[in-house]
């Protein structure tokens, strides 16, 4: 059974995301939705909240399963016996981040594998962070992200 994994902060999951999560459930027997917990980074949402929206978002997606990790993505995917990445990109900056990630990756454990995927042309511009902007000026983010989570930034931003 092929297992992949698809990793990021999610803070919060995107229309963008989900496309990505989607396309890679149609080529991989069991995406595992990897949440990572990085202590450097101010969230606003806790990794448990990110985590029950992701869920929300994918419960019709029967080989999808969320999960979280600590530390370095290399030791969450033995943990989980995977050795493939998918990761989207929207634009040739992203590649060059990705592929350093990718890189040192391959150099940590040689059997891990990086799949990218080119997002779909309607989500090139969309990130994470420009969403919680949008949503903290109280602007709709309902053609940005799924109704679960456009409910949870407004809760989050005092508009509910």
């Amino acid at each position: 059974m092929a297992t992949a994994v698809c990793p990021g902060s999610f803070d919060p999951i995107t229309y963008g995301h989900l496309d990505i999560i989607q396309r890679a459930a149609r080529v991989f027997d069991h995406i595992i939705v990897a949440v990572g917990n990085n202590a450097n980074k101010k969230s606003l949402f806790t990794v448990e909240q990110r985590m029950t929206l992701i869920q929300q978002v994918t419960k019709d997606i029967p080989n999808v399963e969320v999960d979280s990790y600590n530390g370095l993505l290399i030791d969450f995917m033995s943990k989980r016996n995977a050795r493939t990445i998918v990761r989207g990109l929207r634009a040739v900056s992203d590649f060059e981040f990705e592929m350093q990630v990718a890189s040192i990756n391959k150099k940590i454990d040689d059997s891990i594998e990086t799949f990218f995927m080119m997002t779909n042309n309607n989500y090139s511009y969309l990130s994470s962070s420009i969403v919680k902007e949008v949503a903290m000026y109280h602007a709709s983010v309902s053609d940005l992200v799924p109704p679960e989570v456009e409910e949870a930034l407004m809760e989050k931003f005092g508009q509910r």
